[in-house]
Formats: structure tokens, C-alpha cells, sequence
């Protein structure tokens, strides 16, 4: 038998098959990931078969060994599909379809299941303890342990060393004696270990939700075009509740890891943590590989993520769900550059499942496919609870500029701040610009910053006085002497959210401020934690990029401001 099989490479001319024969020795199916020799390299290269035939009409090489993960043949199809689609290698797609820590061509750098050691009896109780009695135990250290395990059952290391006080060395005598056991036990790590939620309930649906609820079907595709504030995540959990009693599986994309917490709170309230697996970059590999074969074993069915969880293993697929859908996010701008919501209808289309799109402000090619009839769509006009939306506001800074107020708050804005301080209400800013000031410029030659490898002009973080391009990567320190003219005339220009901090600080000394953006969510759980801290310790104002405005809930905030224009 033959395998086509696609190299692992990234090379263009490489995005072909290549014929291999398959050793009677080896199990080869489509999907099986394998070590192949290729042309004069020494080293084996990794390949993955995507077909199986009986002959091939040249002279062939030998399949040499099998890779540990293997891909569902299921994948293939998506992988060709976005291949031919976005113009990029089968095997870049595929790579995307591999557990966290699979994606290496380093065989040994691999994430490997977390295990420990349980400590069990080798004899039973009683007779373990006739041997304290009569005298043939006299260690004290090793009585303790051995009536500590008596007591408790299996046990880790770590807990005879903390509730004992005996060491390692202790606990191997009693093994080389015959009285424990140590057993390897694969334990998962829990990305829900921090969290505290309170079991919720279904809550009523509107007239409108009722709708809407009811209207979604098998082999369609939706979008549920709803103002904010209208219930569109009840009709989520609504239909993955249907989901589960049906023994399916959900996915649920949110475009912000900033949403995953809040999201994920929801859905465990509801449903329970040991259904929920979540998978985005801000876990660590070792979890999201945990998450993954959770999904993989069909212990979760409900699978909530960034746009790459919609490539995950989920067993028995039912519906796919896609929040605020409209978010650029959802589009990679690194090989391969695909969008999660075509890909979300492909599989949708080929599993015959339903596509629910969300979103207040629709992606407009996603709307005109509702006038093509493309899409079906659902529409909640009204809030829940029959709340009224916000007043909106538009303040034209050149009126401020004009009046004398150069300040980045208008003074219609620093009226409502010190309002809602004063009524012990809080406050979220909202700019789009990231760092202290957005470039730098000599003002005797016009000389600007500029990235040495984007050509864009450097943004200047005054926390560690350094200018920073936001595309690639690359830092340098601030400019003081400018490199063209020899000039000590450097101007600062442009705004980020580090000035807008200071300037709020500077306006009002007595408020409370936290700020959320890139460089303060680098650690992980730092956007829960800044979240959480806003929310429960009641701080008055939150500073921050796009992700302080998408889909939070903070009964307190009374004035949002946000600058669609400029400031």
C-alpha cells in the first residue's frame, strides 16, 4: 500500500504529495503523522498522510516511523479547503489542528502529561498496624507516615511531607521495605482553580428571544443582530444547553481573551466547570494541552476560545457560536492568514450544524449576506428587562482647542468625572492608542522615529523610557539628541493611554485608577485579576484599549468614554 503523504514545511514548492510505502509493521491511516526520508537529508522529515492507494507509479521510499499525536481524518478536507483559500502550504493548516506544544519540528521538545506520585499500602491496614504494635516498626518518622496514608488513603508526596514531616528518603525505605507503593497518576491542570462562581438559573426570555430561540435550525447559518444589553448570551447558553442534552458538543468563540474570564464565569455558573474546557494564549501550554484532550476525550463539551478553538477536537460537534463577530481579531494576520468565521462555516457546512453569528455592529460583508440570503437574520431590538440604552454625546475637541482647553478632557467630560465621583460611580476611558505618546519628532529638521524593520514611527512607553514599534516587536531607547540635525528640540507628540493615565491622575488626585491595556495584561490572569479589581474593589476610574469595552458587565459604570475620533 501507498501513503500521500504532505511534508511538513513551509516552502511553497513543497505543498504537494509525495508517495510513500507503508512498512506491513506500520498502522497507517489518513491523518497518521509520520517520519519519512527526504530527498539527500540526512535527518528524517515529519509528514502527515492525507491519502491511501494501492500503487504509485514511481519508485518509493519507505515510511520510516510514526509521530506520537495523529490528526482526525476529518481535518484533511479543512485543511485542503483553507489551503486553496488563503494560498498558503497544507501543512501550515494542519499544523493549526495539533495539541498545544505538538507544533514543533523538535521531536523531544514536546509538552508531556503532568503526572505525580500517589502513595498507597502494599499490605492491608490491619496488618500494617499488628507490625506497629509488636514492635517491628520503631521509627517514629515512618509510623507517622504509614498511619497518616492509613488514615487518608492515597496520598501525594508533597502532602506526607507537609502533614508528617517525613522526607523522600522516608517513604522510599517504606517502599524497599514493602509497606507503600508509588503509582504514577496522570493529573490535569485546571485553569478554574482560582475561580468562585455562584450556580445561576435560566432567566426569562423576551418575546424577541423566544423568536429568535425557536428559529434556529440544523444546516443553517444565523446572524442574531441584537443591541447591546438584549440577552444575546441567554440564547447561547440556551442552545447549548440543547446541545448537551442532546450529547453534543459546542464551540464559542469571544475576540478578546479579555472576554474569556467573564464568558467563562457565565458558563460555569451555569453548567459546571468539569463540562467547560477553555483554550487561548494566555494559558499556559501545559493547560491548553490538558484543555485539548479533555475536548479530545469528549469530557468537555463546551469548548469557549479565541479564534484558534475553532480548530479543537470536539467530539460529536453540534453548534458553533461566534460572539461579537464582527471584531477584526477573528482574522489572522500570521501563516496562515485565515478567518475563523469562513472557517467556522465551513464546518458547519460539512457537519450539517447550525452557525450562530452575534454582534450589535455586524461586519458588513456578514450583513449583505443576509440581504443574499446566505445567512438567516435574527433581530432583538429591544434591552433586556426593558432597560433604556445610553445617551451618546459628541464632543468636537476644536471647540475645546478654540475656547483654550488643550487638556485631553473636554470639559464636558471632566464635569461628568467629577459627577460620578462624587456619586460614588465609576468611570471607563476608552483610547486606542497604547504607550505615552504616539511618535517622536525633532522639531528643527522634521526628523521622526521611525521601526528599522516596519519603517513606522515608534511609540514612547515612559514607564521604561523606551520607544517601541507595536507591529514587530522591536525597542530602543528615547531619543533626546536628534540623530539628523543634532537637535536637543525633541517633541513628544500624539497621546496613549500612559498620558491619558497621568493627566487623569494629575485632574483628579483623589480617584482611584487602574489601567488595562497590552503592556498590564502580559502576566497570566492579569486580565481577570485588573477586571476583577475595577469591579469588586469599586475603583472609580478604568483607563484602557479596545478590550475595557467588549462585552463587560459592571452594574457601577455610569459614564463611558470613548474616543471615536480623537481626543
Amino acid at each position: 500500500m501507498i501513503a500521500e503523504v504532505i511534508i511538513n514545511s513551509s516552502v511553497r514548492d513543497l505543498n504537494k504529495i509525495f508517495d510513500y510505502e507503508i512498512p506491513s509493521n506500520l498502522d497507517v491511516k489518513i491523518g497518521t503523522r509520520v517520519f519519512v526520508p527526504f530527498a539527500s537529508k540526512k535527518e528524517l522529515e515529519e509528514g502527515i498522510v492525507v491519502g491511501i492507494k494501492e500503487k504509485s507509479n514511481y519508485k518509493v521510499k519507505k515510511i520510516s516511523a510514526l509521530q506520537e499525536e495523529q490528526i482526525d481524518s476529518k481535518y484533511i478536507e479543512l485543511a485542503k479547503w483553507m489551503s486553496h483559500r488563503y494560498f498558503c502550504n497544507i501543512s501550515d493548516c494542519l499544523r493549526l489542528m495539533l495539541p498545544p506544544g505538538r507544533k514543533s519540528k523538535n521531536v523531544l521538545n514536546r509538552v508531556k502529561e503532568k503526572q505525580i506520585n500517589l502513595i498507597s499500602l502494599a499490605k492491608e491496614a490491619d496488618e500494617i498496624l499488628n507490625e506497629i504494635e509488636q514492635g517491628k516498626i520503631k521509627s517514629e518518622k515512618q509510623k507517622n507516615v504509614l498511619e497518616f496514608i492509613i488514615n487518608n488513603g492515597n496520598v501525594s508526596m508533597q502532602d506526607i511531607e507537609l502533614f508528617t514531616d517525613a522526607s523522600s528518603n522516608i517513604v522510599k525505605t517504606l517502599i524497599k521495605n514493602g509497606y507503600l507503593l508509588a503509582n504514577k497518576t496522570k493529573i490535569e491542570r485546571n485553569p478554574f482553580l482560582h475561580k468562585t462562581t455562584v450556580k445561576s438559573v435560566d432567566l426569562n426570555l423576551t418575546d424577541e428571544q423566544e423568536i429568535a430561540l425557536k428559529s434556529i435550525k440544523n444546516n443553517e447559518k444565523y446572524l442574531l443582530y441584537g443591541v447591546t444589553g438584549s440577552g444575546k448570551t441567554e440564547i447561547y447558553l440556551r442552545l447549548i444547553e440543547k446541545m448537551l442534552k442532546e450529547n453534543k458538543s459546542s464551540i464559542m468563540l469571544v475576540p478578546e481573551i479579555s472576554l474569556t474570564p467573564q464568558t467563562v464565569d457565565r458558563f460555569i455558573s451555569r453548567f459546571g466547570e468539569e463540562q467547560i474546557a477553555v483554550l487561548h494564549s494566555k494559558l499556559s501550554i501545559g493547560e491548553r494541552y490538558d484543555g485539548w484532550n479533555k475536548i479530545k476525550e469528549g469530557k468537555a463539551k463546551i469548548i469557549i476560545g479565541a479564534r484558534s478553538a475553532i480548530f479543537s477536537p470536539a467530539v460529536n460537534l453540534g453548534l458553533i457560536i461566534i460572539d461579537e463577530e464582527h471584531d477584526e481579531s477573528y482574522s489572522s494576520e500570521m501563516t496562515p492568514r485565515y478567518d475563523a468565521r469562513e472557517v467556522a462555516e465551513f464546518i458547519a457546512e460539512s457537519k450539517k450544524i447550525p452557525l450562530v453569528l452575534g454582534s450589535a455592529t455586524p461586519d458588513m460583508n456578514t450583513f449583505t449576506k443576509t440581504e443574499r440570503g446566505e445567512y438567516k437574520l435574527l433581530t432583538l431590538t429591544k434591552r433586556a428587562n426593558d432597560s433604556k440604552l445610553p445617551k451618546v454625546e459628541i464632543v468636537d475637541l476644536r471647540e475645546e482647542l478654540i475656547s483654550g482647553n488643550k487638556s485631553m478632557i473636554s470639559r464636558k467630560l471632566y464635569d461628568e468625572i467629577q459627577k460620578n465621583l462624587e456619586n460614588k460611580k465609576q468611570t471607563i476611558l476608552y483610547l486606542n492608542r497604547r504607550g505615552f505618546s504616539t511618535f517622536v519628532m525633532c522639531r528643527d529638521c522634521g526628523y521622526t522615529v521611525k521601526c528599522k524593520r516596519c519603517d513606522i514611527t515608534l511609540t514612547y512607553h515612559k514607564n521604561n523610557h523606551k520607544l517601541k514599534c507595536h507591529y514587530c516587536g522591536y525597542e530602543q531607547d528615547e531619543v533626546k539628541i536628534c540623530p539628523e540635525c543634532k537637535s536637543k528640540n525633541i517633541k513628544y507628540f500624539g497621546a496613549g493611554t500612559q498620558k491619558l493615565e497621568d493627566e487623569v491622575k494629575s485632574l483628579f488626585p483623589n480617584a482611584t485608577t487602574i489601567r488595562m491595556d497590552i503592556d498590564t495584561v502580559s502576566k497570566k490572569n492579569s486580565h481577570e485579576e485588573i477586571l476583577n479589581k475595577f469591579k469588586n474593589e469599586n475603583i472609580d476610574i478604568l483607563i484602557g484599549t479596545q478590550m475595557v469595552v467588549k462585552g463587560h458587565h459592571f452594574p457601577n459604570v455610569t459614564l463611558v468614554r470613548s474616543n471615536s475620533c480623537r481626543w
